[in-house]
């Protein structure tokens, strides 16, 4: 994905206009996008910096591109390669030992006189003859934890300059997004798939029903109830292709322009942008899969089931992550959150007290409880795993209740 500062988006008369290649505009831009991907495919071995200026250099004579167009394809190249990493940080340590020898030498010069007699070739001959290598590789390990100057080890590319093209289209709609107060998106056939994509992303979301199969999901953006929270608007930009994958669909997202007004980006899939994600996986995150395992099929009479119904009162929506149900009949749903704000709590409630009947948990990660978040009853919060303990007291807790208000 795409910085801010690599965004380019325009706002005109209320609307939302986010960069754009088109075929009949931007034909010519098929050339060079073939000629990036020859860059990165041929730069094995050469420093990310290297290939960021020969990626420049194809648009020399391009009167009509922005630099953060060719910031953003250049973004695009790297997040399709593979470059060579530091994490023990030898690099630091190699610095420290030549720059300590070369101390002694200091100042270094192209040509020896008589008042400077180190001259800078010698002195690497002598720097490369102590540490038993050659100055060339000094010279590409020195600064290999530099971002700038990390070499090239695989480039797994896109399949031809069409997807590089298309990839940037929804990349630049994708950084629109950070400035969201908020998105809704109507959705019909693959409502249960748009929603699984969302809690993948783990979005905040309240959802209204308007008929069989027609639902309205609402959204709350990064720049609304978290603050903009850059964890949070990067969950939401990653949603975008997931939702361009589906059917049947329109979105409208709400923005705060720079000048502290608002503007609006409609988008449907008939606007004929491609996604390149694959379909969905069966568990929307590790959490989910780890807790299903740990869980079993069935625990102390207790059966667990993966996204069993679609709940709804009336327009009221909701559709938990897991259902358990007992032998005795007894039925209770789970849903577990990433993000927790007083204004969602709000909102659940509603939507709790309308559901009452279903038994809903909510569990909840303890480092996204935000300042005013009251924990109630029904709310599980784990750190890193969900606890299988409370987790069964407060199941054990729902028959319990139930038991008491059977008639007698």
């Amino acid at each position: 994905m795409l910085t801010s500062e690599q965004s380019i988006v325009e706002f005109r008369a209320g609307r939302v206009v986010p960069d754009r290649l088109t075929r009949n505009m931007h034909r010519h831009y098929v050339d060079y996008a073939e000629q990036m991907l020859a860059v990165y495919c041929k730069g094995i071995g050469r420093q990310r910096c290297q290939l960021h200026r020969d990626v420049r250099a194809i648009f020399a004579d391009e009167p009509e591109c922005p630099v953060r167009r060719i910031q953003a394809f250049c973004k695009l190249l790297d997040d399709g390669s593979t470059f060579q990493a530091d994490p023990a940080g030898e690099a630091a340590r190699l610095r420290l030992k030549v720059f300590s020898e070369a101390a002694c030498l200091h100042p270094l010069v192209r040509r020896a006189d008589r008042l400077f007699e180190h001259q800078e070739d010698s002195a690497k001959s002598q720097l490369a003859g102590k540490l038993h290598t050659s100055w060339d590789q000094i010279e590409q390990a020195l600064y290999a934890d530099v971002m700038a100057f990390q070499l090239l080890v695989e480039f797994e590319g896109y399949a031809n300059p069409g997807a590089l093209l298309s990839r940037y289209n929804v990349a630049q709609l994708q950084a629109c997004l950070y400035k969201a107060q908020s998105v809704t998106v109507m959705a019909g056939a693959d409502f249960k798939t748009i929603l699984r994509y969302a809690k993948l992303a783990r979005l905040l979301h309240e959802i209204v029903r308007f008929g069989p199969s027609k639902y309205r999901i609402t959204f709350s953006g990064p720049a609304s109830v978290l603050r903009e929270t850059r964890r949070y608007g990067v969950n939401f930009a990653k949603f975008l292709p997931a939702l361009l994958s589906c059917r049947g669909w329109e979105m409208t997202a709400v923005l705060r322009t720079p000048w502290k007004t608002i503007a609006k980006l409609a988008l449907s899939e008939s606007d004929g942008f491609t996604s390149h994600l694959p379909a969905p996986e069966e568990f929307d995150s590790a959490l989910e899969e780890s807790f299903a395992e740990e869980f079993g099929p069935t625990r102390e009479g207790w059966r667990l089931i993966r996204e069993g119904e679609i709940l709804h009162d009336r327009q009221r929506v909701f559709v938990p992550d897991f259902t358990f149900r007992h032998e005795d009949g007894t039925q209770a749903c789970l849903e577990i959150v990433g993000f927790w704000t007083p204004e969602y709590l709000a909102h659940r409630r509603q939507t709790l007290a309308q559901l009452r009947r279903h038994r809903i948990l909510i569990a909840v990660p303890e480092k996204s409880l935000r300042d005013g978040a009251d924990v109630g009853d029904n709310v599980l919060v784990y750190k890193t795993a969900i606890r299988l303990g409370p987790l069964m007291k407060a199941l054990e807790q729902i028959r319990a209740e139930k038991a008491r208000c059977r008639p007698k």
